[in-house]
């Protein structure tokens, strides 16, 4: 039986700075990276909230593959609820 890689997915952070993830993670497939993502952005956003009391929608973490293409996008406004 042959094995198939496991592939790299790279969470990179898009807000008021571009941090790129140099090393990646290794998961199962994009919904695995998805599910990530959207954890990584809603962590993002509580401490936007948190220490500075604001946030902004448009702040994203972008998922890629090794080549750098951009398989998906998770922007803050994806993640949280406003409700008035």
């Amino acid at each position: 039986m042959r094995c198939r890689p496991v592939p790299r997915f790279y969470f990179n952070l898009r807000n008021d700075v571009s941090v790129d993830d140099e090393e990646g993670s290794d998961l199962a497939d994009v919904a695995a990276a998805q599910a990530l993502a959207r954890q990584y952005a809603l962590d993002m956003t509580a401490a936007s909230v948190l220490e500075q009391g604001r946030i902004n929608l448009n702040h994203r973490i972008e998922v890629t593959d090794g080549r750098g293409g951009i398989i998906l996008t998770v922007a803050s406004g994806d993640v949280v609820i406003i409700e008035s």
